[in-house]
């Protein structure tokens, strides 16, 4: 509001000046004055806002960024060493259930590595077929030889993992093993009843001449009958030994193809409900 002008007549006193001039401070500000305050007033607040700059919040905005990264990757780091340090663990623990504590490693792997580079020394000059066979089987019949029961202990171990991971080769595996030890011990049964045969034979052959000529060839040859009749008794024993052998096989057998059975059924069992 833009103030108003007055005139005073000229030869005015200063009387009328001082109320001309409060008349005009009426005029120029109109609203009322505000009150003073009885009581002191607190000091007001005064608040100082910092504005950074955008190099400032650049800064700022890497500065977190780099340090999350830190964090996830000490983190993602930090998982994979305790992943490492389980599987060693686990590692450690597996070779430990395998070795056996009555062996002991140091000369055996040592005769095993000796047995298998023997091999492949000796199969250099053979055909290619042999020279890709005879390592491997030296390395498994040394193994058998030096280090008898962490050979076993490896099988079972390896069977455990195949019955688990390949139940359906597993229970091949196991029909093949058994027709294959019903298949050596028909062998060694047919092998023994040849030598049988060939020993009634001659001496059957040695009875004859001995009644032609007269000559007691079965003393001369220490053919007694105490040892015709010790000689059966231990063909007994082998053949009862042998039959005792194939039942714990067959029954080995029946309980390995019941378990692998069994676990074919789960798996199957286990997947029609997750289909």
């Amino acid at each position: 509001m833009n103030p108003s002008r007055f005139r005073l007549p000229r030869g005015s006193s200063p009387r009328s000046l001082l109320l001309a001039a409060g008349a005009a401070a009426v005029l120029v500000s109109p609203r009322e004055q505000e009150k003073l305050p009885i009581y002191p007033q607190p000091d007001p607040e005064i608040i100082l806002q910092e504005i950074p700059s955008e190099l400032e919040r650049q800064i700022g905005i890497a500065r977190r960024t780099l340090h999350t990264t830190y964090k996830e990757t000490h983190s993602r780091v930090q998982g994979v060493v305790s992943k490492w340090i389980g599987v060693e663990h686990a590692i450690e623990n597996r070779i430990k259930s395998i070795k056996s504590p009555q062996e002991s490693l140091t000369p055996g792997i040592l005769y095993i590595g000796i047995a298998t580079l023997t091999a492949s020394i000796i199969s250099r000059p053979r055909s290619l077929p042999i020279r890709f066979l005879l390592p491997p089987t030296f390395f498994v019949l040394s193994m058998n030889q030096f280090l008898p029961k962490t050979t076993s202990n490896l099988g079972d171990y390896l069977g455990s993992l195949e019955h688990h991971y390949f139940p359906t080769l597993a229970e091949k595996h196991a029909v093949a093993s058994a027709h294959t030890a019903m298949t050596w011990e028909r062998m060694k049964s047919a092998t023994r009843d040849t030598r049988e045969r060939v020993h009634l034979g001659v001496e059957s052959g040695v009875e004859k001449v001995q009644e032609v000529t007269g000559l007691k060839l079965k003393e001369t040859l220490g053919w007694g009958k105490r040892v015709s009749g010790e000689v059966e008794g231990r063909v007994v024993q082998a053949v009862h030994a042998v039959e005792n052998k194939v039942e714990e096989v067959k029954v080995v057998t029946e309980k390995r193809v019941d378990e692998v059975v069994e676990k074919t059924e789960k798996k199957a069992e286990e997947v029609k409900k997750l289909v």
